[in-house]
């Protein structure tokens, strides 16, 4: 069996925290990391988030594919959307998934979200004010990975805040740490909540 990374049970701890904070209902939700040689490591599909463990990671290639000894297990379903964020940012080292509710409710049949003079602009990345209009891309829901890529792909440059909302479905932050990727999520849920009050 492959070592697994000591991080691994960093992040597992996380997932299990981010859980009890109502991010990952059922066995929703994703992650992944890449370790110190850059290999990518994802959740495998259908794991309670309240009691993952180090060893609910297993390796894939760029494209997805399930590496040795792991090819009996089956990896998250949306594992094509975290291959499509490494290649996209290279730098990225830790992806979020979060099902979290208020972003869903304020993001439905919406194009973008657009945040405004919030102090917690300042969670996304090079914001040092809370000045100004935070827009953060919604794209439609999608069972083929692909169709999800394609939208990065076209609106790439409204993804400096390392971060998108799928319409119906969650949301997706990264980072070049876990900390950053952390604070990302946290940032955007703690908007979205506080927009769905101040507008309901």
């Amino acid at each position: 069996m492959k070592d697994i990374p000591a991080f691994a049970a960093e992040l597992a701890d996380c997932i299990r925290s981010l859980h009890n904070q109502g991010h990952s209902p059922a066995t929703s939700t994703n992650y992944s990391f890449k370790d110190d040689t850059d290999q990518l490591w994802v959740s495998r599909s259908g794991i309670d988030k309240s009691s993952c463990l180090d060893t609910d990671f297993i390796t894939i290639d760029a494209q997805g594919k399930t590496q040795a000894p792991y090819e009996h297990m089956t990896p998250s379903a949306e594992t094509g959307i975290h291959c499509a964020i490494y290649e996209m940012f290279p730098t990225t080292k830790v992806i979020l998934h979060s099902h979290d509710l208020y972003p869903v409710l304020v993001a439905h049949n919406k194009k973008s979200l657009c945040f405004e003079g919030f102090e917690l602009q300042k969670g996304f990345p090079s914001v040092t004010t809370h000045l100004g209009e935070i827009n953060i891309p919604v794209f439609p829901n999608s069972q083929d990975m692909n169709d999800i890529k394609h939208c990065m792909e076209s609106r790439k440059e409204e993804l400096q805040y390392q971060v998108f909302m799928i319409d119906k479905h969650g949301f997706y932050t990264w980072g070049t740490s876990l900390f950053e990727a952390k604070r990302i999520l946290e940032s955007f849920s703690y908007l979205c909540k506080a927009s769905w009050y101040l507008t309901n």
